[in-house]
């Protein structure tokens, strides 16, 4: 079993957004993500909660949680978001970095144009790790 980790600042918007579209679409026999943060927020941006209703995704009970180095250690992946130098580095994890705008203080129009280029880039990695699911082709 495969773990990602998504991470940004506050886990309340785009490493959220990751790691639901990437539980959604993988096939949870082969890979599962989590997200978190390296200075946690109280809860979930409610912009980014509403845009994620939009495609049939509940974040309204997703919960910010920070980023340790006994969380990342655990995972094959970390994928960051803005937090740069306070993501922990641990040897041997593989890391990539996905440049996208903070939906803090953002309309849900901006929130949805970066939604939509989360789950393209989600889509991708799946298709690259191999576990997305047989029969979902990224379609809602």
């Amino acid at each position: 079993m495969q773990k990602i980790i998504f991470a940004c600042v506050h886990n309340a918007g785009r490493s959220q957004m990751s790691a639901a579209f990437f539980n959604k679409f993988a096939d949870p026999k082969q890979a599962i993500a989590i997200s978190a943060g390296t200075h946690p927020a109280e809860q979930v941006h409610p912009v980014v909660v509403e845009a994620m209703l939009e495609v049939g995704i509940d974040l309204r009970g997703a919960k910010p949680q920070k980023l340790t180095h006994e969380l990342a250690k655990e995972a094959e992946l970390l994928i960051t978001m803005g937090c740069g130098d306070e993501c922990p580095y641990v040897p041997g994890l593989r890391r990539d970095d996905w440049p996208l705008p903070d939906p803090k203080g953002q309309g849900i129009d901006s929130v949805r144009k970066t939604r939509e280029e989360i789950r393209t880039r989600v889509l991708a990695l799946l298709a690259e790790e191999h576990v997305l699911r047989v029969d979902q082709n990224g379609q809602e």
